[in-house]
């Protein structure tokens, strides 16, 4: 029969397997790090995982499909144990297998930040300086979602991850108000600039800030976010921050 049904770009998709969270009928399901529809007669066609999807690599289509089975979707469902099966931070039934990076906790997600308790003097300035001010999860170049919603008017800063160890009010003079990916040239083996060019092409970013250590592998992660930068067409403002190992800033 010819019927409307999901449809997923897995060119498009990044595996943040967000769709697959918002699947009531389990239908979506994350395989090799990709999201794929596993059975047509598990699809209601309704799009629920549409809205889900940052990414824009969920369409509904109209094809020849298998007619939706609820009957066989409820016998599906009855036979997955608990222990399969892991749950998002409501509550709701997610996926049948970890995403990609092998930990359900990478869904992206924006969040609302812990704010400084009241005080003065040095002790207030202590407990500023230990307020969290991270406003979106995940934070790694590798999994953190193309497209997001707090990606649209945001100041980016992307940072090597060692950054946060060195200079000890980080958060305070960095992440605060910024929107933070993190990686390290040395260890992860991949260009970042392929994808760092897709976030500032695909979304509205107002500025990017660039913290990278003195030592010269970090060189690597200012090139890819300065390629990145140039590959994306667009005027944005940046600038290079150097951290010393000992947790002095040197330039900006």
């Amino acid at each position: 029969m010819i019927r409307k049904i999901v449809q997923i770009d897995e060119a498009k998709c990044n595996g943040c397997g967000l769709c697959a969270a918002a699947c009531h009928e389990s239908a979506i399901q994350m395989v090799g790090g990709k999201a794929q529809l596993i059975k047509d007669d598990y699809c209601d066609g309704l799009g629920d995982c549409l809205p889900a999807c940052p990414a824009d690599a969920i369409t509904i289509v109209a094809r020849e499909a298998a007619a939706y089975d609820e009957a066989a979707v409820q016998a599906r469902q009855a036979q997955v144990s608990e222990e399969e099966v892991f749950w998002d931070e409501e509550g709701l039934r997610a996926r049948q297998e970890p995403l990609a990076c092998g930990c359900p906790g990478s869904a992206a997600r924006t969040l609302a930040g812990a704010q400084a308790p009241a005080g003065s003097g040095d002790l207030a300035a202590a407990e500023q300086a230990s307020v969290s001010e991270l406003r979106q999860w995940p934070v790694q170049i590798q999994l953190v979602p193309v497209k997001a919603p707090y990606f649209q008017g945001a100041k980016l800063l992307i940072a090597a991850d060692c950054t946060a160890y060195a200079y000890a009010a980080f958060h305070r003079d960095f992440v605060r108000g910024h929107v933070v990916l993190v990686g390290c040239p040395k260890l992860d083996p991949v260009d970042y600039s392929e994808k760092l060019t897709e976030i500032l092409q695909q979304n509205d970013i107002r500025s990017v800030r660039i913290a990278r250590m003195e030592v010269p592998c970090c060189g690597g992660l200012e090139a890819a976010a300065k390629a990145a930068l140039q590959a994306s067409g667009k005027f944005i403002p940046w600038q290079v921050t150097t951290i010393s190992c000992e947790g002095k800033i040197l330039d900006f």
